[in-house]
């Protein structure tokens, strides 16, 4: 199993799908990333060689490519930046809604979890 950037690479997969597990890498990218590389992308992860790996390693340092836990710290520092500048994507951030202005009356389930029932309280305030 290669490893590259820190990720194990599957086996059985060919390079083009399988360097897409690496964080910040998709398929447009890895693409490009194997064509610099001289590598062919129907090649097998099993198939490569270690120079193979090797150059796929320096070509992604070489483009200066932030992926895995370098974009993972630069996304987490642009969100607490908003955040911090009271900006109203970072209010959003902090609430856990969503940020894009995407409607939160009827969907958004994604964003604000699980439903928690509100509700019961004019019984109770009836009786008193």
């Amino acid at each position: 199993m290669a490893r590259i950037a820190g990720v194990d690479i599957p086996n059985e997969k060919r390079i083009e799908t399988a360097l897409t597990y690496v964080y910040g890498i998709g398929p447009t990218l890895s693409k490009r990333i194997l064509s610099e590389a001289g590598i062919s992308l129907d090649t097998r992860v099993k198939d490569l060689t270690e120079s193979d790996i090797a150059s796929i390693r320096s070509k992604i340092t070489e483009m200066s490519i932030p992926v895995e836990g370098e974009l993972r710290r630069v996304v987490s520092q642009n969100i607490r930046r908003l955040q911090e500048i009271g900006s109203y994507r970072g209010l959003r951030h902090k609430l856990g809604l969503p940020t894009r202005g995407q409607r939160t009356r009827s969907n958004a389930r994604t964003r604000k979890g699980k439903r928690k029932t509100v509700g019961g309280m004019k019984k109770k305030l009836a009786k008193k």
